[in-house]
């Protein structure tokens, strides 16, 4: 599902216009990514928690020539699902 799709499942569901909800879920997605980014976190109860993590530093190699090449350590995002989520991901249909 991409975001025109996921816009559509939603004002369908909610009688709100696609463009409203359009900006309601790239303000969300934005407000998401300034906190990650700022090294904070965002928790939705039953959904999950968006975070960052740092990753070491270590040896890449190069697919094309093999070549090693030396990454930085960084900061990355994760996304951790939570409790309520993996449940029902995890449930089968019958």
């Amino acid at each position: 599902m991409n975001l025109s799709e996921l816009v559509a499942v939603v004002s369908a569901t909610t009688d709100i216009s696609k463009p409203a909800i359009r900006e309601v879920i790239k303000a969300t997605l934005k407000t998401i990514i300034t906190e990650v980014k700022k090294g904070g976190r965002v928790t939705v109860v039953g959904f999950g928690a968006f975070d960052s993590t740092m990753r070491k530093a270590r040896v890449g190699r190069n697919p094309q020539t093999g070549v090693a090449v030396d990454i930085a350590a960084g900061r990355i995002p994760v996304f951790k699902a939570g409790k309520q989520f993996k449940a029902l991901v995890k449930k089968k249909k019958r």
